[in-house]
């Protein structure tokens, strides 16, 4: 019997639960066929956040950031690109921190850009400044 990952849809947040062996195979949802891991950043917000990270049983990396911030514009297609790279090891997310207010204040970010890898709705690592694309593998990978 293959093993199951929950993964949540970006479209809808409907969890899904798909065998481990199938992820490479690009995944659709269930509930509303999109696709669960596009290979691209996910933009998430204040009433996604939550459930997004704590139920998809894949690392989640966030790059918490804001459209006004040179820096995070400079890391954004290295990031893009992180995506292609990681998915479907880790699935790749954004958070806007002027409009996603609550979660940055949640999560302390106090500079931006600011990466944060999850696991299981846990913080398991840290990464302030905008990073190369090598430099995001390595950080994602460790």
């Amino acid at each position: 019997m293959s093993s199951a990952t929950h993964v949540v849809c970006p479209s809808c947040n409907a969890i899904n639960s798909v065998p481990s062996a199938r992820l490479k195979d690009g995944p659709n949802c269930g509930k509303c066929q999109s696709k669960l891991l596009p290979g691209s950043p996910i933009t998430l917000d204040d009433g996604s956040f939550h459930r997004f990270i704590s139920k998809s049983d894949l690392p989640v990396i966030v790059d918490f950031w804001a459209p006004w911030c040179g820096p995070c514009k400079a890391m954004a297609p290295a990031f893009e690109q992180a995506a292609a790279t990681l998915t479907p090891d880790c699935i790749l997310v954004k958070v806007n921190t002027e409009e996603a207010r609550n979660t940055a204040t949640q999560y302390g970010i106090r500079s931006i850009p600011t990466l944060i890898k999850f696991k299981k709705g846990q913080e398991i690592s840290r990464q302030a400044g905008a990073m190369p694309l090598q430099s995001i593998l390595r950080w994602a990978e460790s």
